[in-house]
């Protein structure tokens, strides 16, 4: 019985995918998934990766990903999680990821170290987050 449970929570899994874009930002800026949702990068122009920056459990995170190449996350404990492309991070590459609807730890992520820039698309990113029309 509980492997038939598995299996039917499994295959409501969903998978998100975003796109490095040629304008040094990703294609989908601010995620709103469930626990066990995967979320990949598509490396659809050259010069970028994901480094997570904030989240609910930072050493559960694997480490930024190399240059250029597909990246896939899955998510499985509820908050607010950060990433950016480590050479875009000056100009503000960011997207966040909230899980379960849960902002638990925002005020965490709104204290990151980031430079002038990339905290005013940070600040920017947390408001669409808390949206209630934002759908994706």
């Amino acid at each position: 019985m509980s492997a038939a449970l598995l299996t039917s929570r499994h295959a409501l899994a969903e998978v998100i995918q975003i796109e490095f874009t040629q304008f040094d930002t990703f294609s989908v800026e601010v995620v709103n998934i469930d626990v066990g949702d995967t979320v990949e990068w598509l490396p659809k122009n050259k010069g970028h990766n994901v480094e997570f920056l904030a989240g609910p459990d930072m050493e559960a995170l694997p480490p930024k990903s190399k240059m250029d190449e597909f990246h896939s996350v899955l998510f499985e404990k509820r908050g607010v999680y950060l990433y950016g492309c480590t050479p875009h991070l000056n100009m503000g590459m960011l997207g966040l990821i909230v899980v379960g609807n849960d902002f638990h730890n925002i005020e965490d992520v709104s204290n990151t170290d980031l430079p002038d820039v990339a905290q005013s698309v940070l600040m920017n990113l947390i408001r669409d987050a808390r949206s209630p029309a934002k759908s994706e």
